[in-house]
């Protein structure tokens, strides 16, 4: 594992912090540090044009290659993009479904037509997308997806229901796992179908969140209709895109996100100073097991990526979720300590909104739920890394 950053890396390091700091200190100062977490309605409308600055720019989808709009870097100059981003307090991105998710399953699994009509408005910024996967009786069991879509004629019909669906409010376009093949075990009759969202036949319910926002959503689907074409990787062979996708899901971003992790511990630490609860042994211990344990998670990180740039996905890369979903969610209770009483009032010379330690708090409930819960998670380890007996069915 050789994590040296070359010359050249270093340049083009250099080159992303200086384009980040003339761009978040001059015409969009205003979005930086807006978006994230439980802070995700903040200013839509001038991240949006962020986002199509970031594209007209060179500075979406950097990993994708050359010939589908992006910049074809390689995995050290795709982590020091993230990590400056991260570093620079980039605003949430409102396209990181389609960059992240959406799009690199077009590149590995569409067909040119698909990648010709799709790919141009992710990388641009003018085409937002979610992810249509959960249902109420199919979320960590996702094969058992019960959403349905049938071929009239030049057009899927779908009817169904969706739910924890990310943007779907802000979305034009949603990846939707459907039953195209009721016949099928349930594993091979779905189809992995991209959905126009504003059309008639589909109703979009937001989820208010612990935070007052509405990140989630429920989607339902009733006659909702998307071009014959807009299968992807075949009729009956969603499961194995669908898997595609969330391979792409644990990509360089993870150490952008690790480098986010960090200023809000940062954040903390400074609390911490400014009111004095540093001085307490049991506070200072903990900020300390903090910044080790985020230290560990970027190293195992690295570790990971690096085997699989050669083709190799380790064993151990099946702990990372758990990993950093406790830490956060721990953060979030270690920030709550800090503050301590404090921590449960709302300031009314805000409007009574949420500080930024409060919406961690309240966020990070969710993230040993989100993108398969620890239980889950756990299930994964035992059996498919350390190969334990399955869980009994009951």
């Amino acid at each position: 594992m050789d994590l040296r950053f070359s010359d050249e890396d270093e340049a083009f390091r250099a080159e992303a912090r200086h384009w980040l700091e003339e761009q978040l200190t001059g015409p969009f100062a205003d979005v930086r540090g807006r978006g994230g977490p439980g802070d995700e309605h903040a200013q839509f409308a001038e991240r949006l044009a962020w986002e199509q600055h970031l594209g007209r720019n060179g500075w979406t989808c950097v990993g994708w290659p050359k010939e589908h709009g992006g910049r074809g870097l390689s995995l050290h100059q795709q982590v020091i993009w993230f990590e400056e981003y991260a570093r620079a307090a980039g605003p949430g991105r409102l396209g990181h479904i389609g960059e992240g998710l959406a799009g690199p399953t077009i590149i590995a699994f569409g067909d040119a037509d698909q990648q010709q009509r799709f790919l141009p408005g992710i990388v641009a910024g003018t085409e937002l997308w979610s992810q249509g996967y959960s249902e109420p009786n199919a979320g960590s069991d996702l094969a058992n997806v019960a959403t349905r879509a049938e071929l009239d004629g030049d057009a899927w019909v779908i009817s169904g229901q969706k739910v924890w669906t990310s943007l779907a409010h802000s979305a034009d376009w949603c990846f939707v796992l459907a039953r195209t093949n009721r016949d099928a075990p349930k594993h091979r009759g779905l189809s992995y179908l991209l959905v126009p969202l504003r059309q008639e036949g589909v109703e979009i319910r937001p989820i208010r969140q612990l935070t007052g926002t509405s990140e989630f959503n429920e989607v339902f689907f009733d006659g909702a209709r998307t071009a014959a074409a807009n299968v992807v990787g075949g009729v009956d062979n969603g499961w194995k895109v669908a898997m595609g996708t969330l391979a792409f899901e644990r990509g360089a971003s993870t150490l952008g996100q690790q480098l986010a992790f960090r200023n809000e511990l940062d954040a903390v630490i400074d609390a911490a100073r400014a009111n004095g609860r540093s001085h307490d042994p049991t506070i200072r211990q903990r900020l300390a097991r903090a910044h080790g344990e985020l230290e560990i998670m970027r190293w195992n990180t690295l570790r990971v990526l690096s085997h699989a740039a050669g083709g190799e996905v380790p064993r151990s890369a099946m702990i990372t979720k758990l990993y950093w979903a406790c830490w956060h969610r721990e953060l979030g209770n270690l920030a709550m300590d800090v503050l301590g009483p404090h921590a449960e009032l709302a300031e009314p010379e805000r409007g009574y909104e949420l500080t930024a330690r409060q919406r961690l708090f309240l966020f990070t409930r969710s993230d040993t739920i989100y993108a398969g819960s620890n239980e889950i998670q756990r299930n994964i380890i035992g059996e498919r890394a350390l190969g334990l007996p399955p869980e009994p069915k009951s």
